[in-house]
């Protein structure tokens, strides 16, 4: 084979790779289903109703009896609740968010704009309560359309964090910190909210098909 077809061939696997890669990263999961905001029931910008008039409640009121109780978080409602969300930051916008539950799982899925090309980002979050009653969120995997970038994305995730905490004064202690810390580290932290004048810990999170249940008992 003379220098010019091997020059052909290779420019040919070339293409072809960067086909399989545009094709991956343009994916779309056939779990991925984005519901219309005009028909969640209520005006964007607001806080929606299931939100403000179930959970809110619900997790007040279980609070304030000082008594171990549930909180349960329903696939479909907690959709209609964040749909028309949108984000912009650095030049990336992030919309179109959803949720599924599945057992032992919550996927989190949302569209990306990055300066036109619209991509599908998914993180899977395996929540796990370990034997101090330590919460970590757990992400276990995280992909571009069908791309899978866990390993590097939680390299560039850990090199931020480290350079943030040490670029900003940051209170380590508050319950966002510890979120973060959690997220981008691999942290786990003690599971303690505040609801006015009670605290509660989580001590379970069951996630089943279309269903997220957090058990809640009070803190010391």
């Amino acid at each position: 084979m003379d220098r010019r077809k091997k020059v052909v061939c290779w420019l040919l696997v070339d293409l072809a790779v960067a086909a399989i890669i545009f094709a991956l990263l343009l994916y779309k999961p056939s779990g991925y289903h984005v519901l219309n905001p005009a028909g969640a029931g209520y005006r964007q910008g607001q806080v929606h109703p299931y939100l403000s008039h179930e959970l809110s409640p619900d997790f007040y009121n279980g609070a304030q009896l000082c008594e171990p109780f549930e909180l349960v978080v329903i696939e479909q409602k907690i959709n209609e609740a964040i749909a028309g969300w949108s984000e912009q930051s650095e030049g990336v916008s992030l919309s179109a968010p959803a949720v599924a539950f599945v057992p032992g799982r919550v996927v989190l899925m949302g569209t990306a704009d990055i300066r036109g090309a619209k991509l599908v980002v998914s993180i899977v979050f395996e929540p796990n309560i370990d034997e101090q009653g330590r919460l970590n969120l757990g992400v276990s995997k995280l992909k571009v359309g069908a791309m899978n970038i866990t390993l590097l994305a939680k390299m560039v995730a850990k090199k931020v964090y480290r350079d943030r905490l040490a670029a900003l004064s940051v209170d380590t202690q508050l319950l966002q910190a510890k979120i973060a810390a959690s997220l981008l580290n691999d942290e786990p932290f003690e599971p303690i909210f505040d609801s006015e004048d009670k605290k509660v810990r989580l001590e379970k999170v069951t996630i089943t098909e279309d269903k997220l249940t957090l058990r809640f008992v009070p803190a010391s």
